[in-house]
């Protein structure tokens, strides 16, 4: 089974099953947003298929915005994991897998988080490639619970409504 394939049997699971719009969305944005699981999971790509798919089928708010509500959730969560990760293992995140194959993800998210400090909780939401390890790093250098949280919860709200908003009320302007 490809990424595609994945991909169409999550969103042909959501078309069959839209009351479970909202729970598949926590666990696809809760994958995207965890540890480094973004590099490997397509949830962005599902999220707009789950999106596409409602906006085609004509429901109303009353499933997007819960669908928007849970995603945010799940999105937040996986980062909030993530950051506890980084804040237990601190430096010795570089000796587990992935990063132990992959030194550069480490550098690449520090490089990000020495620019941006405690903004780049915010932007790493929005982010593909430093998705994974952005609230990694954030715990490898403590910032602070409460710095991390705001931006976090702030940011995977934004980020869930961006993903999909503009797909929905698109295609459903569209199909109007």
């Amino acid at each position: 089974m490809n990424v595609q394939d994945f991909v169409d049997a999550t969103v042909a699971f959501v078309r069959a099953n839209e009351d479970w719009a909202g729970p598949v969305a926590f666990v696809v944005a809760f994958l995207e947003s965890f540890f480094f699981l973004s590099i490997l999971w397509p949830g962005t790509a599902i999220l707009i298929g789950i999106s596409a798919l409602l906006a085609r089928s004509g429901v109303e708010m009353a499933v997007l915005g819960p669908a928007i509500i849970w995603a945010g959730i799940g999105g937040s969560l996986g980062y909030a994991i993530s950051y506890w990760i980084g804040l237990y293992y601190k430096d010795g995140i570089r000796d587990l897998w992935p990063f132990s194959r992959y030194p550069a993800m480490v550098d690449r998210g520090q490089v990000f988080f020495q620019r941006w400090g405690a903004l780049s909780v915010f932007f790493g939401h929005f982010f593909g490639p430093v998705r994974a390890v952005i609230p990694v790093v954030a715990g490898m250098y403590a910032v602070p619970q409460w710095q991390f949280q705001i931006a976090n919860i702030l940011s995977a709200f934004i980020w869930s409504a961006g993903v999909f908003a503009p797909t929905y009320f698109g295609l459903s302007y569209l199909l109007r």
